[in-house]
């Protein structure tokens, strides 16, 4: 690969990972019934929204959601994926660039909640009770993905450790559930940054 190919797949990558996870976090904020007036809310929604009025007409909700976002950001993915495959020289399927997409899509889901929650942990020390729209959005994600631990979980007087079984479930799934269904769809795993 030359430089010219490794420089154009870099910008490819970073732009097109940017613009997924606007499309993803669109659809997970829906999804968590986040608050629609906040302006992070307000600026995923005009990023996402000409993409995703054409694909509105031909993709019903379903569950409440809108599956056009999701279908958008497996497109996306496919589309960065190709990209990335036809300037690396490395032969691939419609089939095969599809169940990557998914699986890619599918580990930025997990990253999106992971650093959330990072990010909520930390704002609980430094900023607890926080107003600003950040970390409404944050404590808008985190919440569903805390709220089952929670519930079974004894109270610890001020101590939440339900984050730390939220990180544990979620590093199962990136440690043991990804590479082997990345590898079993013959999915080039340095490629994409998924190992």
């Amino acid at each position: 690969m030359s430089g010219l190919n490794g420089a154009a797949i870099f910008v490819i990558q970073t732009l097109g990972s940017l613009y997924l996870l606007i499309v993803l976090l669109r659809f997970i904020l829906q999804l968590v019934r986040a608050n629609f007036y906040n302006p992070i809310c307000q600026f995923t929604v005009k990023a996402t929204q000409p993409l995703l009025k054409p694909l509105r007409r031909v993709i019903p909700s379903m569950f409440g959601l809108d599956m056009s976002s999701l279908v958008l950001a497996i497109l996306v993915q496919m589309v960065i994926f190709a990209v990335v495959l036809m300037l690396s020289y490395i032969p691939f399927t419609v089939l095969g660039l599809f169940l990557w997409a998914i699986i890619g899509v599918l580990k930025l889901f997990l990253n999106v909640f992971f650093y959330a929650l990072i990010i909520s942990v930390i704002l609980s020390w430094v900023a607890p009770g926080s107003s600003s729209p950040g970390a409404e959005l944050v404590n808008q994600i985190t919440e569903p993905a805390l709220a089952p631990f929670r519930r079974f979980l004894p109270s610890m007087g001020g101590l939440d450790i339900s984050p730390i079984l939220a990180f544990m479930v979620i590093q199962l799934f990136q440690s043991f559930v990804i590479p082997p269904l990345a590898m079993s769809v013959n999915m080039p795993l340095e490629l994409f940054g998924l190992i």
